[in-house]
């Protein structure tokens, strides 16, 4: 506004507050890395599951040939969790590119907790820093969730590695769990509806996160870590990535005094109820001779998932394409048949079961992956294949499954 001399002496301001735009704007930029990671971890984990097959495969069949005091057993059980550990890394990446499983049952997420704290690979950690203090503190009321199980253990398994790992010298870790009403109000600040949920909360005394790597720290390969220390800078985006599935939320509670991670489940119905793992015996696995046909595209899973069933007693055939299959079983019936869902090229396992239900209504069937259930192995189970097996696999795991389809 001019006085009549042309001077200022009053201005019209307009201010805008871009907070919830720059909000946004990071999101997007943290679901575009997402994105970019997830392309590449689909384009490779196939091949990386069919090449550690091999490495996990072979040496439980070594092992199984070997006298229990033979030299030789350290060296090929090393080798064997070597490629376990390196599965778990294609694990991780299959995390961050598709999500956690779908398949959801009712957990008591105590009882979670408790499994991962009593674990060798927790007993591991505790080792690797005796002067930290690890203690629980977990509600009362045994709080539920509908989770992937797996998952929901490997988020408690990076919180607590992370917290025990960001203590320098002596500290605490404390895990603890309650169960916490959102009313409207309290929601609004985290961005989350009204309602029950159940709180995890991991909290170390370390030193904090600074403000400029808390930017980041859910972002794929980023870490600070020491050298030497675990960790391929997957794990906080694992944790972010499986909350996010599970529609939960992550708060950080960050000082001077140490970090605090805070993850809120909704409480909801509509999980199966779990059931409890079997502990089968080498003996509860052998087969009567039954005959089981093996159909891979990859030399090596053919070899290892024959010599596998051969060895627990099963009459094996393979061929390397679902249009071989669909050939050699109209002429040789099998009673159960191991397929591979993806095989280049031609028919994936999914087409491949179509077409022989066809010829051989009620066919029994497993379905080989190195995905998690995917859309075409959860079809597969519709049209009545009777179990999933998730590449790499060890002898008990392809044993189990083989045996509990035959006796369905």
């Amino acid at each position: 506004v001019l006085d009549r001399s042309g001077r200022t002496t009053n201005y019209v301001a307009v201010k805008r507050d871009i907070t919830h735009v720059l909000h946004l704007e990071k999101q997007l930029r943290l679901a575009q890395k997402m994105e970019a990671i997830g392309l590449m971890a689909g384009g490779v984990a196939h091949d990386l599951n069919n090449i550690l097959a091999g490495i996990v495969g072979y040496p439980d069949l070594l092992l199984m040939t070997l006298t229990k005091d033979s030299e030789l057993r350290k060296p090929i059980m090393d080798i064997r969790e070597a490629g376990k550990r390196a599965a778990a890394v294609v694990d991780d990446l299959l995390t961050v590119a598709r999500g956690a499983a779908k398949t959801r049952t009712v957990h008591d997420l105590n009882q979670l907790i408790l499994e991962y704290l009593h674990s060798p690979e927790c007993q591991k950690l505790r080792s690797l820093f005796p002067k930290v203090e690890w203690e629980s503190d977990l509600a009362a009321a045994h709080p539920s969730i509908v989770c992937s199980p797996v998952h929901i253990k490997k988020v408690i398994m990076n919180l607590v590695t992370n917290a025990g790992e960001a203590i320098i010298d002596q500290g605490r870790v404390i895990v603890s769990t309650r169960n916490q009403y959102m009313d409207e109000a309290a929601g609004a600040v985290h961005e989350m509806a009204a309602g029950e949920y159940v709180v995890l909360r991991v909290q170390d005394t370390g030193p904090g996160i600074s403000v400029a790597d808390a930017e980041h720290i859910f972002e794929p390969f980023y870490t600070k870590k020491a050298l030497g220390r675990s960790g391929t800078g997957l794990g906080l985006t694992v944790v972010w990535n499986t909350v996010k599935d599970h529609e939960g939320k992550i708060v950080v509670e960050n000082s001077g005094r140490g970090t605090c991670f805070v993850l809120y489940f909704p409480v909801r119905a509509g999980g199966e109820e779990a059931v409890p793992a079997g502990d089968d015996k080498p003996e509860d696995l052998a087969g009567r001779g039954e005959r089981i046909l093996v159909v891979d595209d990859e030399p090596v899973l053919r070899d290892i998932a024959g010599q596998t069933l051969r060895s627990l007693g099963y009459t094996v055939d393979s061929v390397s394409s679902g249009e071989s299959a669909l050939e050699f079983i109209r002429e040789n019936p099998a009673d159960l048949i191991v397929l591979d869902m993806l095989m280049e090229p031609g028919m994936n396992g999914r087409q491949t079961y179509e077409k022989i239900i066809r010829m051989y209504p009620g066919q029994k069937a497993v379905i080989a992956s190195g995905f998690s259930k995917s859309d075409d192995v959860k079809a597969a189970l519709r049209l009545g294949v009777g179990g999933f097996i998730k590449k790499p696999y060890s002898v008990e795991q392809l044993g189990r499954v083989v045996k509990e389809v035959l006796q369905k």
